[in-house]
């Protein structure tokens, strides 16, 4: 630790002057006008929205409810459902998800069902126990 005063930290009156000097020096440019509460958004915004690539162009996006999909439903002959928590992954073949668990089962509580069936992730708290199900 020093023993100077904390005073030496600060600017002197002439370098206080030149910072303000320098700091006037912006001030000559009007200030750009913001956009009241009730002025139009301009075109640009409107357009930057339109083009933009993730926007929902009429498609089902993460956030539309979605239906239960049913086996029979699905077009691959693969089904895979990883878990986020401890990064396992389930296969298993369509035809075999049908003659176990039927056609009308629902593919999100199949997938629930592989992952749980083999599950390591057991701590006997209901909210921790299990595996989180990815079905990307």
């Amino acid at each position: 630790m020093s023993d100077r005063p904390a005073s030496w930290r600060m600017p002197t009156r002439k370098h206080m002057e030149r910072m303000a000097t320098a700091a006037a020096v912006g001030k000559n440019a009007p200030p750009a006008r913001g956009l009241a509460p009730d002025d139009d958004l301009p075109p640009e915004y409107w357009q930057a929205i339109l083009n933009d690539a993730g926007a929902d162009h009429g498609r089902s996006g993460p956030s539309a409810p979605r239906r239960p999909q049913r086996l029979s439903q699905i077009p691959q002959h693969l089904l895979r459902v990883a878990c986020r928590r401890c990064r396992r992954i389930v296969e298993i073949q369509k035809v075999d998800a049908v003659r176990l668990y039927g056609p009308d089962a629902v593919w999100k509580d199949v997938g629930q069902r592989l992952l749980d069936n083999t599950c390591t992730q057991r701590t006997g708290r209901h909210e921790e126990d299990g595996c989180w199900p990815s079905y990307d």
